[in-house]
């Protein structure tokens, strides 16, 4: 009777591989569909939205369904990782030591998102966990340290060599650093990227950005 036992659940064993994938894989779907949706809406805030009122009142709006997002899909990085641009960039809007709570909650959905899949959207914790160690004050304030950025922001590099946004933080990060010549090589590379086709509105954003930023190293470097 129990060799018999060891059978039927070897037997089970067998389909459940197969029936646990398509679940997963609809899953992954429909995680990919609600990330794309923030995806979008966080675009339309941060570059269509000129008034800073109603800028900060529908990013914190978009916080809340990020959160939601994030605990929908707790297995997944991708949802982590979004609620942390989010949260950062509620941060960049009100700007100070108000917003140093939100930056530490998104350093630690970065860190828990690369945790569970450090290259998940073309290694996006790294970019955006670079980015907030060069930009927030250093210890005692916060945690910023520029080795830490530098180290990230080449980890996702290496991972998305010809990314937008990874060669975009790059170059303000070496910009802030001062090392010009360098920093030109990457927002030329950035300015270069391939446009996405399912983000025009954030590449739009980010290549006027570059723009910008170029044109004020450009005048550091005379």
């Amino acid at each position: 009777m129990k060799h018999k036992l060891l059978i039927s659940v070897a037997v089970m064993s067998l389909y459940l591989p197969l029936s646990t994938s398509f679940a997963a894989q609809a899953g992954q779907q429909e995680m990919l569909q609600d990330v794309a949706a923030l995806q979008s809406e966080w675009a339309r805030i941060k570059y269509q939205v000129s008034d800073e009122k109603l800028q900060l009142s529908a990013i914190e709006k978009l916080e809340q369904q990020a959160e939601q997002t994030s605990a929908k899909y707790a297995d997944f990085a991708e949802p982590k990782i979004w609620q942390g641009i989010i949260l950062s960039t509620d941060a960049g809007i009100v700007k100070g030591l108000s917003a140093l709570g939100k930056v530490k909650e998104a350093k630690k959905l970065f860190e828990a998102s690369l945790e569970q899949n450090p290259t998940a959207l073309n290694a996006s914790a790294h970019t955006s966990l670079g980015s907030l160690y060069y930009q927030v004050p250093g210890w005692p304030i916060a945690f910023g340290s520029d080795d830490k950025a530098e180290q990230h922001l080449k980890a996702a590099l290496e991972v998305n060599p010809d990314g937008i946004d990874a060669n975009y933080f790059y170059a303000d990060f070496l910009m802030e650093s001062k090392r010009y010549d360098e920093a030109k090589h990457y927002f030329e590379k950035a300015l270069s990227a391939k446009p996405r086709a399912e983000r025009p509105i954030a590449d739009a954003g980010r290549r006027h950005e570059i723009e910008l930023a170029m044109a004020k190293l450009a005048g550091l470097k005379k």
